[in-house]
C-alpha cells in the first residue's frame, strides 16, 4: 500500500482537502493527514481522524514516543499538501520545522507536491513568487492555482485546483513520470472553431476539447509550463495552464503561431473548420415568408498545422497533430492517417477512427500515434488522461534525442 501524507494549510479551501483524502483512500492508498495548527480552525482533527482511520496530530509533542516528526516524513511515498497558503510556502522554503507538517516536509526524501491556494495579491507578492521559485528549483513540484471565486466577492488567481485534478498530477508522480517536461514550454490546441453566418448563427463542429484538455493536464502534471489555446471548450480547464481563449479559424492561427515560438513541444488537438463563409452578415438572417433560401459561399481556412511546419527551423517545436478519419472506398483509417502525416509534414499525427460517432464528447478515447521515422504507437481504448500521457511519452523521446 502507498503511504501518502496529505498535509492541509490554514487556508479556507482546507475543507476541499477531504475530496482529494477520499480519492486516495477510494484507490487503495493509505493516508496519513497532517494538518497545521491554523487548518484546525477550518476543518477539526475528527473530521480527518475519522476519514483516514489513522491519528491527525498538528505538534510536534503529540506523540512523542513515535518519533512523528522524523518518521512520518521518512516512511512516505508521496507528500502533498492542499492548500498549501502563502506562510506554508515561506516556511518550506526557508526549512522552518515550528510544526509536524514543517517537519515532515523536511524529513521526507520522496516526492513533495505542494498546491497553493490564496488571494490574487498574495499569490502575485515577488516574496510569494520567489519562495515558489526556490521550491521548484530544489525539485518539489509547486501548482499553478486554478483562476476562480475566491473568498467573498474576489475572483482571480490563487483558487485551489479541482482535487481531482491534485490528484491526477499526484498518480503521474507516483508512476514516475513527473519531471521530464520541467522547464519547457508547450503550446496545445482545443475545442472546434466556430465559422459565423450571421451574429446568431455559425458552422461548427463536434469537438468538446476534452482530449486538447487531457493533454494540457497531463504536461502540465508532468512539470511543463502549458498554454492552452481554448477554442469554444465547454468542459473545466484544470489549474496550472495558461489559457487563451479564442471562437474562429482565424482567431486560432494567429495565436498558435505567434505563441510558437520557444516551444518545445505544439499540439495541434483543436478541430479547426475546414471552411468559412466568404462573407458573414452583420444582421440576423431572416426567414420571411416565401424568399428563397439563400445561398452561403464558403471559401477554405488555412493549414495552421502546415503553417506551423513551414515556419520551423530546427527540430523543436515537435510538431504533433490530429486527423479524426474514417475509413472509405479510397484507403482505411491508417492509409488516410498516413497521407495526412506526409501532406501536414508534422513529427506526430493521432489517428483516431471516429466512424459511428467514436471519441467524440466522450471520456475516453483510442488511437493510433504515427510518427514521421515510420513508428507506430498503439494506444488501447481507455480515458483520454492515458492517450495524453502515452503522448507526451513519445514526444519525450523525441525531446531527449534533439
Amino acid at each position: 500500500m502507498t503511504a501518502v501524507v496529505l498535509g492541509v494549510g490554514g487556508g479556507i479551501a482546507a475543507y476541499k482537502a477531504a475530496e482529494l483524502l477520499r480519492l486516495f483512500t477510494e484507490s487503495g492508498h493509505g493516508v496519513r493527514v497532517v494538518p497545521t495548527r491554523s487548518s484546525l480552525n477550518f476543518v477539526g482533527a475528527a473530521t480527518w481522524e475519522a476519514l483516514s482511520g489513522l491519528p491527525a496530530h498538528a505538534d510536534v509533542f503529540d506523540d512523542v514516543p513515535g518519533v512523528p516528526h522524523v518518521r512520518i516524513g521518512q516512511s512516505a511515498d508521496l507528500v502533498v499538501v492542499a492548500p498549501a497558503t502563502a506562510d506554508l510556502l515561506a516556511r518550506a522554503a526557508h526549512g522552518l520545522a515550528d510544526d509536524l507538517l514543517t517537519n515532515t516536509l523536511l524529513t521526507a526524501r520522496c516526492p513533495i507536491i505542494l498546491a497553493p491556494a490564496m488571494h490574487t495579491e498574495m499569490w502575485e507578492h515577488p516574496a510569494t513568487q520567489d519562495n515558489v521559485a526556490t521550491l521548484r528549483r530544489r525539485g518539489i513540484v509547486v501548482l499553478e492555482p486554478a483562476v476562480g471565486r475566491l473568498t467573498g466577492a474576489d475572483s482571480g488567481a490563487g483558487r485551489l485546483p479541482d482535487p481531482e485534478d491534485i490528484f491526477h498530477t499526484c498518480l503521474t508522480v507516483l508512476q514516475g513520470e513527473a519531471g521530464d517536461l520541467a522547464g519547457r514550454r508547450v503550446l496545445i490546441s482545443a475545442g472546434g472553431t466556430r465559422e459565423y453566418l450571421d451574429p446568431v448563427r455559425f458552422l461548427g463542429n463536434r469537438s468538446s476539447g476534452r482530449q486538447g484538455v487531457a493533454i494540457a493536464q497531463a504536461a502540465a502534471a508532468r512539470g511543463a509550463e502549458v498554454c492552452l489555446v481554448a477554442a469554444n471548450v465547454g468542459i473545466d480547464i484544470p489549474g496550472g495552464v495558461d489559457v487563451v481563449r479564442v471562437e474562429t479559424t482565424t482567431q486560432l492561427r494567429h495565436e498558435m503561431l505567434t505563441r510558437s515560438a520557444d516551444t518545445a513541444a505544439v499540439v495541434m488537438a483543436a478541430a479547426p473548420a475546414d471552411f468559412r463563409p466568404a462573407q458573414a452578415s452583420r444582421t440576423k438572417i431572416k426567414k420571411d415568408g416565401d424568399l428563397a433560401v439563400p445561398e452561403i459561399v464558403l471559401v477554405q481556412n488555412p493549414d495552421i498545422l502546415a503553417e506551423l511546419t513551414s515556419q520551423r527551423t530546427s527540430k523543436q517545436p515537435v510538431l504533433v497533430g490530429f486527423a479524426a478519419e474514417t475509413g472509405d472506398d479510397a484507403g482505411s483509417v491508417l492509409d488516410h492517417g498516413r497521407t495526412k502525416l506526409e501532406r501536414k509534414g508534422c513529427d506526430l499525427l493521432i489517428v483516431n477512427d471516429v466512424s459511428q460517432g467514436r471519441a467524440f464528447d466522450s471520456p475516453d478515447n483510442e488511437a493510433v500515434i504515427l510518427g514521421s521515422d515510420g513508428s507506430v504507437t498503439d494506444v488501447p481504448h481507455g480515458p483520454k488522461i492515458a492517450l495524453a500521457h502515452a503522448l507526451w511519452d513519445v514526444v519525450v523521446q523525441r525531446l531527449d534525442l534533439a
